[in-house]
């Protein structure tokens, strides 16, 4: 009896299948055999040989996924610090000062990008982090020699060093352009050129290197005589900028009929959206600056968030209790405040301890602005000094109050951090760290000024201070309300 041709069919089929199934399997079998059954009859040398090759191979592969993600996170993070500057900074302090002066105050951190950018490949990244002594780089890495795709691991060795030469030169942008809130409406364009070049490498450059580089007095990771706790740049960044500031208003005087004439921002909806941009762009500068994407970056992440809400909640209420209302400026200003704060300590201390700094930060920078600012009289245009010194100075000194070796042993396992933690004289560091910072925005704020007003003259004229820095020193306005 003849068999369907349908049933034939599927039996030669199955028999196709379970033979393709069978000698598949084995080829497998084959490629995946364990090096010591695929070595079977030859020397025990030879097994050991594969064994250790195998593991060779795997550790390579390994070392190269961690660079990998390490070097995605860093090439991010540079981005997310460079966002800080435009738009962030630029729309935050845009907002804030009169119609007239908006595009003069946000080419002033626009011209930052371009103007550090290129002197940082010429000469300010070797001042920074190059081979020198405890103060001061040397000239080894000038035009970005030897700065290659190799990593350095004595700064991050997981991640070329160009990456890392490109993410701190995102700092090297803001922190200058920081500065401009205190002159806001006053300077002319090209003295605030000269004035950002001199100070980037006469302040700037040493600081870093005394913090941050190789040898540096104060650098607590590479046994500087000194160590200062400064993850992210609280006494690098926001204290230089924000004492230099003051340094600056004062020096330069007040704006033409301050405090009699009212000067409110023209358009708070523009620094609210700078300010939101600063919070994203901060988890860039903080936990980035863990330098690789491991567990020390999620705790500077969360720190970092932590202190700016409770600085915002901070301020907020202060501001609720003396004024009947909580302010959407207020509250903008307390969440930029706390992230300035937890700056410095944002890699070495828990979220418990990040709320409180955060708090602390937002109270104290509130009555920096309100209170001090109105007794002393100064015009610091844009709260500067009062939000960024002021709160790069205690969120220092909190640093060395609530640091924790569970968070990072820097000091080796086992040894106590801060204050809290048993480690007393790591405060007195931290007053030497501040004190440096100081004393060297002080002082290179005010030769640098001097020069500056001698050469060229610092303040635009009355005429051109009237007409606003759009028209006097751009030739163009942020609004043109005429079409």
């Amino acid at each position: 009896m003849r068999l369907p041709v349908a049933k034939v069919f599927l039996a030669f089929l199955f028999a196709l299948i379970v033979v393709g199934s069978v000698v598949g399997g084995s080829r497998v079998m084959a490629q995946t055999m364990s090096p010591a059954a695929s070595t079977v009859g030859t020397s025990q040398a030879d097994r050991i040989a594969v064994l250790e090759k195998q593991n060779a191979d795997n550790a390579a592969l390994i070392a190269q996924a961690q660079t990998a993600g390490d070097n995605g996170w860093m090439l991010v993070s540079a981005a997310l610090v460079l966002m800080m500057s435009g738009p962030g900074l630029a729309l935050f302090y845009g907002g804030l000062v009169r119609k007239k002066n908006i595009l003069g105050t946000m080419m002033q951190t626009f011209a930052m990008m371009a103007v550090i950018t290129v002197l940082w490949a010429l000469v300010t990244y070797s001042l920074a982090f190059g081979e020198g002594n405890a103060f001061i780089g040397g000239l080894h890495n000038v035009f970005l020699r030897g700065v290659g795709l190799a990593p350095d691991v004595k700064y991050a060795a997981t991640i070329p060093l160009q990456t890392f030469m490109v993410y701190q030169l995102m700092f090297a942008i803001i922190t200058p352009a920081l500065i401009t809130g205190a002159f806001a409406e006053r300077m002319k364009f090209s003295a605030m050129l000269v004035f950002m070049v001199l100070w980037a490498l006469i302040v700037y450059s040493p600081m870093a290197h005394m913090v941050w580089g190789k040898g540096g007095l104060l650098n607590a990771s590479l046994g500087g005589r000194f160590p200062c706790l400064d993850f992210a740049g609280g006494t690098v960044v926001h204290v230089t900028s924000g004492v230099s500031a003051l340094v600056t208003a004062l020096y330069l005087g007040k704006r033409l009929g301050y405090p009699k004439v009212p000067m409110p921002p023209h358009s708070v909806v523009l620094s609210f959206i700078g300010a939101c941009l600063l919070w994203v762009g901060w988890f860039g500068f903080n936990a980035g600056s863990a330098l690789s994407s491991g567990t020390l970056a999620t705790s500077a992440f969360v720190a970092t968030h932590f202190g700016a809400a409770a600085a915002a909640i901070g301020w907020s209420v202060a501001e609720w209790i003396r004024q009947g209302k909580p302010s959407a400026l207020g509250a903008i200003s307390g969440a930029v405040a706390g992230l300035v704060a937890i700056t410095p300590a944002s890699g070495f201390v828990t979220p418990m301890s990040a709320l409180w700094i955060g708090l602390i930060a937002g109270v104290f920078c509130y009555l920096m602005v309100v209170k001090v600012k109105a007794a002393f009289g100064y015009d610091d245009s844009l709260d500067a000094f009062g939000v960024h010194g002021a709160g790069g100075t205690i969120g220092a000194l909190l640093t060395g109050v609530f640091a924790n070796s569970v968070i990072n042993p820097i000091f080796g396992a086992g040894k106590a951090t801060g204050l809290i933690e048993g480690n007393a004289h790591q405060l007195l560091n931290q007053l030497i760290g501040v004190a440096i910072a100081w004393t060297l925005s002080i002082v290179g704020t005010l030769i640098i000024l001097f020069i500056v007003d001698k050469l060229i003259g610092l303040r635009v004229s009355e005429d051109d201070e009237r007409e606003g820095l759009d028209l006097s020193q751009h030739g163009e306005e942020g609004y043109d309300w005429a079409h």
